[in-house]
């Protein structure tokens, strides 16, 4: 079977569509058509479009059972990132575009959050709880740089002593230390730090658009030294590609200063797993059939457990021994798996145009 060509420096091989909704499938967009012809083998890199949304709230808010959080914002829709087994490809269905190319290229910049948060935790019979940035799509991912609205979000809930948690493949958090710390300092904020693989040329063909490990390393050794508590995650964990790095992960992220880590086997949820297996078909063809069986074996004979609880953690023989070497080098390495219990006593709410005049 012949693979997709892969795009320079983009994570999926193809961009493929939705089928739930009923939606056409697209081989190709129309960059490619309209410069088809020009074409050698390898195609032309795609640009990044980035639309403004104006969403009415900015608070998302979910009930799972299985998450430390019932409540988060995401400044961004899409990711430029590109890992290829994000969970949260399908959600672009939703916008009639692909969860494939047009995931990491057609993305959507909320500025308006920063007002809308204001005004949401100015509401009459608001409960303070930290609000997780990072759980869909990367806060800081690199249009953060020019839009600045994860910072912007930050600022509202440093002036009015709000906990934050940030989950993060990028040491772009690193510039938002000056509010981080001090928040930090409070019992305010900790940071989780994603680091997948050491080895940068598996990084690289995962998480093409993500800064290099050793950048993320660097970013936990600078957060954990401004006295951020800083989480490690090694998430997701791809059998027969990162699997065996899972020891060496936790060595170099306790050296780096992280007080905890935790591991996630590799999902792949919804329109995600044929794009993950066009993605082996192009970059680990040699590998295809035993990482898809393994993951068969730890999502009880499936490509996905969309269940609670067992869709984080996985089940079988597998599981089992990804957890005891886990837990192992936890210890050998002094990381714990307890999360950071944050502060919400401190929260005074943004205070109404008309309290302001008294």
């Amino acid at each position: 079977m012949a693979t997709a060509k892969p795009r320079a420096v983009r994570g999926a091989t193809e961009n493929r569509e939705s089928t739930r909704f009923n939606l056409p499938e697209r081989a190709v967009d129309g960059d490619w058509l309209d410069e088809r012809a020009a074409l050698d083998e390898v195609p032309p890199p795609l640009r990044t479009t980035v639309t403004v949304e104006q969403p009415r709230t900015i608070i998302a808010r979910n009930q799972s059972p299985d998450v430390p959080f019932d409540r988060s914002i995401n400044p961004y829709r899409g990711c430029e990132h590109g890992c290829i087994y994000c969970f949260a490809r399908p959600s672009h269905a939703f916008h009639d575009l692909s969860p494939g190319l047009d995931f990491e290229t057609r993305l959507f910049a909320k500025p308006s959050a920063p007002d809308l948060l204001r005004a949401e935790l100015a509401k009459p019979g608001y409960v303070c709880k930290p609000i997780a940035f990072g759980t869909n799509t990367d806060p800081y991912q690199p249009i953060e740089s020019d839009w600045r609205i994860t910072r912007a979000c930050i600022e509202v809930l440093a002036e009015h002593d709000h906990p934050i948690t940030i989950t993060t493949k990028s040491d772009r958090v690193t510039r938002d230390i000056d509010l981080l710390a001090p928040m930090a300092a409070r019992g305010l904020a900790a940071v989780m730090v994603s680091v997948t693989s050491l080895d940068p040329r598996v990084a690289m063909t995962v998480e093409p658009r993500a800064p290099t490990p050793e950048r993320r390393l660097a970013a936990i050794r600078k957060l954990a030294d401004a006295g951020i508590p800083v989480h490690l995650s090694i998430s997701p964990v791809i059998p027969a590609i990162t699997d065996h790095e899972l020891e060496h992960l936790i060595e170099r992220g306790a050296e780096a200063g992280a007080y905890a880590a935790s591991f996630i086997p590799v999902r792949l949820p919804w329109e995600v797993a044929p794009l993950f297996e066009a993605w082996l078909d192009t970059h680990f063809p040699d590998r295809k059939a035993k990482v898809m069986a393994t993951i068969a074996s730890l999502r009880d004979g499936k490509r996905n457990d969309p269940n609670f609880f067992t869709r984080m953690k996985g089940s079988g023989p597998w599981a089992d021994l990804l957890r005891t070497r886990f837990h192992i080098a936890c210890r050998k390495h002094g990381l714990n798996g307890e999360r950071q219990v944050l502060r919400t006593d401190l929260f005074r709410a943004p205070r109404g145009l008309q309290g302001e005049l008294f």
